[in-house]
């Protein structure tokens, strides 16, 4: 089987993240991951705190904490959430890491050997009063492009167009909120990305066809833009240092890298993080070079796919593969970007600055991870932005979640456990039904799969519903209530189809709803159940659950959300369109 590696977007240290960042990278990571081991792959879904940058010492002077204990203690809150959310990384690590340091620094000595990376003397906004160059994160002011007021001296939040400092107009220092700002000479290191522009347009020419438009399309609107030489050291206490080796002067100076040079080499940080983690334990089996540098991949070679939302595109297909040709060293590039646009809140951005929208925490404090794992999923925004309201997802609960499948577990065990006691049904033989509803299974399950495999998130949730839909027309032509009455045998041949159906749900359901697949797959007391995926025979014949084997009747899967429920939502978060 293949080689996956898998990497989303690296989630921002400073604070809980929204449902928007988990729709647009982690969460649909996460189910293409799951879907892929059940397929027998050999998968690394790598992810970890960006912790580097400007709004991470932001964040810790609120908090009066040095900017280290923050972030440990901000990586420690967001892992909790994504554990709550089952999102199965294969390792989460953090940006400041001593190996992504390592690598980081590496990597810019061989970007200088090779004459990628340029010392200029550049014109920097300083502030008296706070007595400090400032960062482009520390300038905030008026977006010249679009006129957002907020906007930050690196990029409009707006309209995510790329911006200097000096851009901004009526700039402030984001410290102390001061205007008395000066523009002074200093010295930073540029990458020289104008020297690796053709390199970085032919690359991503030669995955036109294999990307998705939305990611093709901004890769290519950057590179019709140009590609420019960009500083990549800052004024900061928190960083990856200049090493002291290569550049003296600067690391006197305690210049760090910009966290958009190092976040990206974290992916590769992460691993090694991964692999170290393991270095007494498991020597072979985590050998993080076989998964990037392709020199080492031996005959399996890795296929790699990113996870991001359309912000991040940029980065990920244009200045990160720079950094990686300009280093001339076979580092793995990404073979497949699955890019997301907006998930909206009642038609405006969910922004974490403004605290605006649903918030990952807040959400399992409402409802368990299931319930937003397929709700998410099923609504992902791949072709266009999408939604969030209330009214949708209490909607798509109660028609999908609680009536379509929770009620079709619940009806088909508890009237089978009334009527046949604790153990599976024998009844009689398939008959023309059977058949028909094993071809039926059989190719909506093809569908899935399909959708699946080319990442093609709504489409498979849509592929998965008509499969929890294809039990309930079932059970609706049998009708086993009435069978009973007339003919047990066929009554328990209904049933026991049916319990197949159940535990076929179980096992193709649990890339997006883990912990409700694991509890239906639980109600069935197998003595060998190590099915990791439901072949088309398999599918076709439905019989995994033999007559005979003992089940019993999990709680509630979905609980409908009443209207009450939806009032209280909108109440404590608000509902209306934007």
């Amino acid at each position: 089987m293949a080689r996956h590696l898998i990497t989303s977007a690296l989630p921002y240290i400073n604070g809980i993240k929204h449902l928007g960042n988990m729709v647009g990278s982690m969460l649909p990571a996460d189910v293409y991951s799951r879907y892929l081991r059940q397929r027998g792959h050999d998968v690394l879904y790598i992810c970890a705190t960006d912790e580097h940058g400007t709004p991470a010492e932001l964040a810790a002077k609120e908090q009066g904490l040095p900017v280290d204990a923050f972030c440990a203690q901000a990586h420690d809150a967001q892992k909790a959430v994504y554990d709550g959310f089952a999102l199965a990384f294969d390792y989460f690590g953090r940006s400041s890491s001593p190996q992504n340091r390592e690598i980081t620094q590496h990597f810019a000595r061989k970007l200088n050997e090779n004459g990628f990376i340029e010392e200029r003397a550049i014109r920097q906004v300083y502030s008296p009063t706070d007595g400090r160059f400032l960062p482009d994160r520390y300038v905030e002011g008026t977006c010249p492009h679009c006129g957002y007021d907020k906007a930050r001296g690196d990029q409009c939040e707006n309209c995510t167009r790329v911006l200097d400092p000096t851009d901004l107009i009526n700039p402030r220092s984001a410290i102390s909120g001061s205007t008395d700002l000066e523009v002074r000479e200093t010295k930073h290191l540029f990458l020289l990305q104008s020297k690796l522009e053709n390199e970085v347009r032919e690359w991503v020419a030669r995955h036109d066809k294999d990307w998705p438009q939305l990611a093709s399309s901004i890769a290519h609107k950057w590179l019709t833009e140009g590609l420019h030489d960009r500083a990549i050291t800052r004024d900061l206490d928190w960083g990856v240092p200049v090493p002291a080796d290569t550049w003296p002067e600067l690391a006197a100076e305690g210049k760090v890298f910009y966290v958009w040079f190092d976040a990206p080499i974290e992916y590769i940080g992460a691993t090694k993080e991964w692999s170290d983690a393991a270095r007494d334990t498991d020597p072979e089996k985590r050998d993080w070079k076989s998964w990037w540098y392709e020199a080492d991949s031996g005959e399996n070679p890795v296929r790699y796919t990113e996870f991001m939302a359309k912000d991040n595109v940029p980065f990920h297909t244009v200045m990160f593969p720079a950094t990686e040709l300009g280093v001339r060293e076979p580092w793995k590039k990404v073979d497949y970007v699955k890019a997301f646009n907006w998930l909206t809140y009642y038609g405006g951005k969910f922004s974490t600055s403004q605290k605006r929208g649903v918030f990952t925490d807040q959400a399992l404090d409402i409802l368990p991870a299931d319930y937003w794992r397929y709700f998410l999923i099923a609504n992902a925004p791949e072709s266009d932005d999408s939604s969030f309201t209330w009214e949708h997802f209490t909607a798509t609960v109660n028609k999908d979640l609680a009536d379509t499948l929770g009620n079709f577990v619940n009806r088909v065990l508890s009237f089978s456990k009334k009527r046949f006691g604790d153990e599976v049904p024998a009844g009689g033989l398939p008959g023309e039904a059977e058949t028909k509803l094993g071809e039926q299974i059989a190719g909506l399950l093809a569908e899935y799969e399909g959708h699946m495999e080319a990442l093609q998130f709504r489409k498979a949730a849509a592929a998965l519903r008509a499969l929890w839909s294809a039990g309930n027309s079932y059970l609706e032509e049998k009708a086993p209530w009435l069978q009973i009455k007339t003919d047990k045998d066929a009554a328990a041949l209904t049933l026991r189809t049916a319990m197949n159906l159940i535990h076929l749900y179980a096992v193709v359901s649990e890339p997006l709803i883990p912990a409700t697949a694991k509890a239906m797959r639980e109600a069935f007391a197998l003595a060998d159940d190590t099915a990791s995926w439901v072949t088309t025979d398999e599918a076709k014949a439905l019989t995994a659950v033999p007559a005979g084997t003992p089940f019993t009747v999990p709680p509630v899967l979905f609980a409908k959300l009443t209207d009450e429920d939806l009032a209280a939502y909108k109440e404590r978060f608000g509902g209306e369109e934007s």
